[in-house]
């Protein structure tokens, strides 16, 4: 026991200190402690003000994604829909003398595989012509400001307008495309750039890098004018090269604003329907994962089914969005 327990006086905790009349106060929290107490109320608060959207989110999407994942467990037809009955994951795999479900099907996989090359090689395109345009309209030239509101044009078009246009422009006999192609002397004789299983996904990713560039621009603009002008003020001191700086100050500092960007192209391409329906509407060589949806709920009027597809559509954005967002927060944190 030491010598303040045994005059009774509580124990030295770090809070407590002896005045000169030899009482005994208590100090203020330590600094860790009060930023807790900070922190904490701000989380609450946090909460407070998103509880409003989260149950406005529940309502909107929460409840017809609950209810798509109870019809793929069900036999319902669009027909019926009251009559459905319980099959468990029957519309998923089963096996019955053989493989069947969707998980079986040769066409889903397909359009599994078109969806993720279709999302890969048009996000890409996407980022790197992004990167390029945003770069040359931060620089300072006459009629800058026209070229920039010129730039937003695709992006406002809607996207079933603009497939529309471009469906007449690839069209195989009345198209502008292989007319222009033909005058060069870049091709003999036409071809059917929406028809042709080895030019149709090529032309489908032609029209959303088209469209999609743009946006992607607009995010690297907006964080190329935020970024300080001393460090490039000092590598021109230093005689450093373009590129050079390109790559050591400019992309790293751009990298979080370029994340986004990927992302929400990301998602709009794994989710991929309108543009690709209207230019090749259900051939197998551009099948997506929506369409196969689509054709399964409307064509074939197979609820249970084509719900099957939208919880695995559904999934397979949510995984994939999840570790890109894990490599994208490591990147950075590398970086940090």
């Amino acid at each position: 026991m030491t010598a303040r327990e045994q005059q009774g006086a509580p124990p030295d905790n770090g809070r407590h200190a002896a005045s000169g009349d030899g009482s005994v106060r208590l100090d203020a929290p330590p600094r860790r402690e009060r930023g807790t107490r900070v922190r904490r109320r701000r989380v609450r608060a946090a909460w407070l003000f998103l509880t409003p959207m989260l149950i406005v989110l529940a309502a909107v999407a929460g409840w017809p994604l609950m209810r798509t994942f109870w019809f793929s467990l069900t036999d319902a037809s669009l027909s019926s829909l009251e009559g459905a009955q319980f099959i468990g994951l029957e519309n998923y795999l089963v096996f019955d003398e053989g493989w069947y479900g969707i998980m079986a099907d040769p066409l889903w996989w397909q359009s599994v595989w078109n969806t993720l090359y279709f999302a890969l090689v048009s996000v890409s395109l996407e980022a790197v012509l992004g990167v390029i345009v945003a770069l040359v309209l931060n620089a300072h030239f006459r009629g800058r400001t026209l070229v920039r509101a010129a730039m937003l044009i695709p992006w406002a078009i809607p996207t079933v307008v603009s497939a529309k246009i471009w469906a007449w422009m690839l069209n195989d006999q009345f198209g502008i495309i292989n007319h222009l192609l033909m005058g060069l002397g870049l091709i003999a004789a036409p071809l059917s750039w929406t028809a042709d299983a080895s030019l149709s996904m090529w032309a489908v990713i032609m029209v959303d890098v088209w469209k999609a560039t743009p946006f992607v621009a607009l995010l690297v603009l907006a964080a190329l004018q935020m970024l300080p002008g001393d460090c490039y003020e000092a590598a021109k001191v230093d005689g450093i090269s373009p590129v050079k700086v390109f790559f050591r100050v400019t992309l790293p500092l751009i990298t979080p604003a370029l994340l986004v960007a990927v992302i929400f192209r990301a998602l709009d391409a794994l989710r991929v329907f309108d543009v690709i329906y209207v230019l090749t509407s259900n051939a197998s060589s551009t099948m997506t994962m929506s369409i196969y949806a689509r054709q399964q709920l409307v064509e074939f009027q197979d609820v249970g089914y084509g719900s099957a597809a939208s919880t695995l559509l559904f999934m397979i954005i949510a995984l994939v969005t999840v570790i890109y967002l894990y490599l994208g927060r490591r990147q950075l944190g590398g970086e940090s």
